[in-house]
């Protein structure tokens, strides 16, 4: 590998992890309690409308196939 590629590729790493320690540090997780109980209501309402659309699918997948 030539030198310039070399630089660059090294560029390219310390960009990459220049951007993953901003996440990092960005992503606090739910201090608050209030919050932490908004999150798992939202999250179970969400699963319950993808569990709901999984059965849907698997309901038009079984129909389609005794035609």
């Amino acid at each position: 590998m030539s030198d310039d590629r070399a630089l660059k590729a090294v560029g390219r790493i310390e960009q990459a992890l220049d951007r993953i320690e901003a996440a990092a540090t960005a992503q606090q997780p739910p201090t608050d309690n209030e919050e932490l109980r908004r999150l798992r209501e939202v999250h179970q309402a969400l699963r319950g409308r993808v569990e709901g659309a999984i059965s849907d699918i698997d309901r038009m997948l079984a129909a389609r196939e005794r035609v």
